[in-house]
């Protein structure tokens, strides 16, 4: 429901998806919808309320619109297509949160929320720290606060492989490095340096300890690429394919299977 209520333009398109909800089957096997059992009108009473942006600000009083929040894992990761389209209309950039994980809140917010809404991103900043690098190369949690380089290097490869992953989508990407107390420039530096080499700029922010103004070189960055126009964006695959082939695109081109099997029931 909440996938459904984050996807929706407006409140007679919240009682059609609603109503397109399949509750089970009848014994001749045709499916019994949820609008059937004259549940959508409800359902959509329940939410009226709900669908409603909300505008909220951060401690420097910028505004940001809260709405919705389906699990990457099981759903879409991304806030409403009310409020981003209603961030569109009142602001000259905004700033979608789709996670966790760019294989999983990112890849949907272009397959699927971009497609659904026709929404044409401009810009993607994918998130790293530090901390995640020396996990991925090895390093167990509770040594994470110690500086070790090459255990950073060893895990920029989890992060060349989401920078890929983005990149495929026709959208220029720029890496923000959400700093710890713990990062010591040596880390920094090879980041930096690693993600110049593939093409891209990287970033470091303080903002958990200077607030705003500590990714201000970072939003500066985000502006200028967004304002170059660069963006040919694509989404992985055609609405038409049958879902079996956009599961098997998803899984060869942003997680590197060879294919996909399934039971034959499933098939």
């Amino acid at each position: 429901v909440m996938a459904i209520f984050c996807l929706a333009e407006d409140l007679d398109d919240l009682q059609l998806r609603l109503g397109n909800i399949i509750v089970g089957y009848t014994r001749q096997r045709s499916p019994i919808y949820a609008r059937d059992l004259s549940a959508d009108g409800s359902m959509t009473v329940l939410l009226k309320d709900a669908l409603r942006p909300n505008l909220v600000q951060t401690l420097e009083n910028n505004p940001a619109l809260i709405h919705g929040g389906p699990f990457a894992n099981i759903a879409h990761g991304c806030n409403s297509v009310i409020a981003t389209k209603t961030g569109l209309g009142l602001a000259d950039y905004v700033v979608t949160e789709a996670g966790f994980g760019a294989d999983l809140g990112a890849e949907k917010f272009f397959n699927i929320k971009c497609r659904k809404a026709d929404l044409q991103p401009d810009a993607v900043v994918i998130v790293a720290t530090i901390r995640a690098l020396k996990y991925h190369g090895g390093v167990a949690r509770n040594e994470l606060v110690k500086p070790d380089v090459d255990a950073t290097y060893r895990g920029l490869e989890n992060l060349a492989k989401h920078i890929g992953n983005v990149e495929q989508f026709g959208v220029p990407v720029i890496v923000g490095i959400n700093g710890f107390e713990s990062d010591v420039r040596e880390e920094l530096d090879c980041v930096k340096s690693f993600c110049s080499n593939l093409g891209v700029e990287a970033i470091s922010c303080t903002h958990w300890a200077d607030g705003g103004a500590g990714a201000e070189e970072l939003a500066k960055e985000v502006v200028a690429i967004a304002d170059m126009g660069q963006a040919k964006f694509k989404p992985l695959y055609e609405d038409s394919l049958p879902i079996w082939e956009k599961t098997r695109t998803v899984a060869q081109t942003l997680y590197g299977a060879q294919d996909i099997i399934a039971d034959k029931k499933v098939q």
